[in-house]
């Protein structure tokens, strides 16, 4: 490939170019070099392959839960990396910065992060593809994973509490990827035609999803949901991604957000929100 002020360069090609070449962006990540090329080509209007809608629960414990049944389990990649990590870490720290030895730790710190981030990709590369292939509309809770992510460490005039534990909450949500998922299923959704709807995440857990009476008696554990009205029990998870369907087929049907049935304004005055 040829390169302003670079010339030729042989690349490894990972898929044929197809289409009219418009630019390319060259990249540096964990000490190695991608190049990306843009084409532009013109192309039929996706048809999608499946009729079907599904709800889907994104957890810590279960990196997603669909309304249909099927799980998929967390990878976990950087907290199966963590110990070696660390290690790396302390012998870089314990480098004269500058030094070749130094650039060798860092280079083998570089790498493990590389890899860490590159099992995490993949395997939500392999998720969102089969969910995607398997369903044309996919409904999603509207997460602010950013806001849910920040430190609760607070300040020296105001410390914050529980601090450790949403430390490992924080690092649990950001070795999910929860918004690398979504975005992967957007633009996939986007290139098969399907559609992908974020409603708003508040009570899609506490509500039934048989009766629809809300209370947070109903999620007696991380796992277990047991409706104190009706006697309906589900595993938590698999309950709230079905509360997430039905609130999809309300925009669907409604054009707007539709909060769960009416007992959550008689409930909501008395519940702290989620």
């Amino acid at each position: 490939m040829f390169l302003p002020k670079l010339g030729w360069l042989r690349y490894r090609n990972s898929r044929q170019v197809i289409g009219e070449l418009k630019n390319a962006t060259v990249s540096e990540r964990g000490g190695k070099w991608f190049i990306s090329v843009q084409t532009a080509r013109e192309v039929a209007e996706p048809v999608p392959a499946s009729a079907s809608i599904v709800g889907v629960d994104v957890g810590v414990a279960r990196l997603a839960t669909l309304s249909d049944g099927t799980i998929y389990e967390p990878k976990n990649s950087y907290r199966q990396g963590q110990r070696r990590l660390r290690h790396l870490q302390r012998g870089l720290s314990r480098k004269i910065k500058g030094s070749n030895n130094w650039r060798k730790a860092k280079t083998k710190v570089q790498k493990l992060h590389g890899k860490v981030r590159d099992i995490r990709r993949d395997y939500l590369h392999k998720t969102s593809t089969a969910i995607s292939k398997n369903h044309a509309v996919i409904v999603l809770e509207d997460l602010q994973v950013g806001n849910m992510s920040q430190s609760a460490a607070g300040s020296a005039e105001q410390p914050g509490t529980n601090v450790k534990a949403k430390s490992g909450l924080n690092k649990a949500i950001l070795d999910q990827g929860w918004h690398e998922f979504r975005r992967q299923l957007e633009y996939k959704q986007q290139w098969r035609g399907g559609q992908v709807i974020a409603v708003e995440a508040k009570n899609t857990s506490r509500p039934c999803s048989s009766c629809g009476h809300v209370a947070a008696e109903n999620r007696q554990s991380q796992s277990r949901f047991a409706c104190v009205a009706c006697g309906y029990i589900q595993n938590a998870d698999l309950n709230a991604a079905q509360n997430i369907l039905a609130a999809g087929h309300a925009v669907l049907a409604c054009g707007e957000d539709v909060r769960p049935r009416a007992t959550v304004a008689a409930s909501a005055k008395h519940e702290p929100a989620e």
